[in-house]
């Protein structure tokens, strides 16, 4: 019996079938290539064309007055205008629902 190499990618599952057989219309959630990142800091430019958003993480402790941050950038995504609106409809829903159950978040 051969071994399967560990670096072999598992295949993709087949498409959810409805109880008569016939496949399941919608979005497919493949994550076997997902990563994972923390960011505790966001920024974004646009332009016509596009929005981008970039990840980081401030790693600077007790900044004094004056004194400068350190932000490691880990990640651009870069979005069409119109996904980027839906980014945005998306997540004010999911602010809305975690400020009603936990308080409000205030932003400086």
């Amino acid at each position: 019996m051969a071994k399967t190499p560990a670096s072999a990618k598992p295949a993709r599952p087949a498409a959810p079938k409805k109880e008569d057989g016939t496949a399941r219309k919608g979005v497919q959630w493949l994550e076997d290539q997902m990563t994972t990142h923390f960011a505790n800091v966001v920024n974004v430019q646009g332009t016509r064309e596009q929005v981008d958003l970039f990840f980081g993480t401030n790693r600077t402790w007790n900044v004094e007055d004056g004194g400068s941050v350190s932000v490691e950038l880990s990640n651009r995504i870069i979005l069409t205008p119109l996904a980027a609106k839906r980014l945005w409809t998306v997540l004010g829903g999911v602010l809305r629902e975690h400020e009603a159950r936990y308080g409000s978040l205030n932003v400086e």
